[in-house]
């Protein structure tokens, strides 16, 4: 069971603050430096979780270390987090370079430390189940005549699982009903075949809409970093909170950068771009960055669409489901901010497709399941 921390660090002081610090959440283990803590790896293999690794450290430092586990392929057991007073933008490019999975800079708060730790394993769980499924599909693969075409379904498919799976760690963060990314998905992919037929001009093709309906699903992977008592907080958040909360689209991108060298290339260009800027507004009043009508990529305005509908027609622990006329007519009305006129055409035309999903979705609900309740940072 992989439940312990090793922490790699010379000086025993700061050894016993991290120990602290983890007590109640992990065991833990100590190197003081880099040839111990290779030696502790070796032999607890099977249970580490995570590696907290100072740089600057006898006999053998960090980097080195790095190496050593890339050659080893350790990196793939386990993530490493760096936890060093080197400031320098190069030396944290070099270790993530080298595999290093995040870079803390001391002095460091220990609730970051334990909120790092946590989210470095609950995704590093998640990658590592998807590889063996990955693995398992590959063995079927080979078996096939058409290598080349082969190799394609392998790499969609392990792009729609990454997505599958980041997209249990949100709704299970955002302790919703398990749904809410799906339907998002749904009502993302009707609205992209509707602009595809009605707007050629975009250059959308069915095989380019489906990318988008699934990345769709990364659209809240942000949430992850945000802190719980906001995330989880029951009603309307303050002035405070919903800037905290804000920084979940650049927090997402820093997710999924994580995540890169499993991506195919169209995949992973869609997943950013929803992730950073489907909660901006086409007059220029949204954020991060406040663009402006077609500044904003196209996958980005149907997404904020779907999930702006979504989060109207369905309930939450601060407002009840509005009917499906009412969340059309704030939608059309501007109460929700300003979209694309070409996609308020396109949900005008789509309507009925939407409350025909709407009711898929209820029927798909069994009785007595629960509500979604995670907040909707649109309030």
């Amino acid at each position: 069971m992989r439940d312990t921390v090793l922490i790699v660090e010379d000086v025993e002081l700061n050894r016993g603050i991290l120990c602290d610090m983890l007590e109640g959440d992990y065991r833990t283990l100590e190197a003081r430096d880099g040839i111990e803590a290779l030696e502790v790896m070796a032999a607890h293999q099977e249970e580490i979780a995570v590696v907290l690794l100072d740089l600057m450290m006898p006999r053998m430092g960090g980097l080195e270390v790095l190496e050593i586990m890339a050659e080893q392929h350790l990196l793939d057991r386990f993530p490493v987090l760096i936890i060093s007073g080197e400031t320098s933008p190069e030396i944290e490019d070099r270790c993530l370079t080298f595999g290093a999975f995040d870079f803390i800079k001391k002095p460091f708060l220990p609730s970051l430390v334990l909120r790092r730790v946590k989210n470095a394993e609950a995704l590093f769980t998640y990658k590592n189940r998807l590889e063996e499924q990955v693995a398992l599909q590959t063995a079927q693969l080979t078996r096939q005549a058409e290598a080349l075409r082969a190799k394609n379904a392998q790499l969609r498919e392990m792009n729609e699982m990454t997505i599958e799976l980041l997209s249990d760690i949100i709704e299970a963060r955002n302790l919703e009903s398990g749904t809410h990314v799906q339907r998002v998905r749904a009502f993302t992919r009707i609205l992209g075949l509707r602009l595809m037929e009605k707007y050629p001009e975009y250059g959308l093709d069915r095989s380019t809409v489906d990318v988008i309906a699934l990345a769709s699903m990364m659209h809240d992977v942000g949430k992850i970093m945000i802190s719980d008592a906001i995330l989880l907080k029951p009603g309307k958040l303050t002035p405070e909170e919903f800037d905290m909360i804000k920084q979940h689209t650049i927090l997402g991108c820093q997710v999924l950068n994580h995540t890169s060298y499993m991506w195919e290339e169209d995949y992973f260009s869609c997943c950013l771009q929803i992730c950073r800027y489907h909660h901006e507004k086409y007059d220029g009043r949204g954020y991060p960055e406040g663009l402006r009508g077609d500044e904003i990529p196209i996958a980005a305005q149907i997404v904020s669409i779907a999930d702006c509908y979504d989060a109207l027609t369905n309930e939450r622990v601060y407002k009840k489901a509005f009917s499906p006329e009412t969340s059309y007519e704030m939608i059309m009305n501007g109460e929700c901010g300003a979209f694309n006129p070409k996609l308020m055409r396109c949900l005008e035309d789509c309507r009925a497709e939407f409350e025909a999903q709407l009711r898929r979705n209820e029927s798909s609900v069994k009785p007595g399941a629960a509500l979604p309740n995670g907040k909707e940072e649109d309030q």
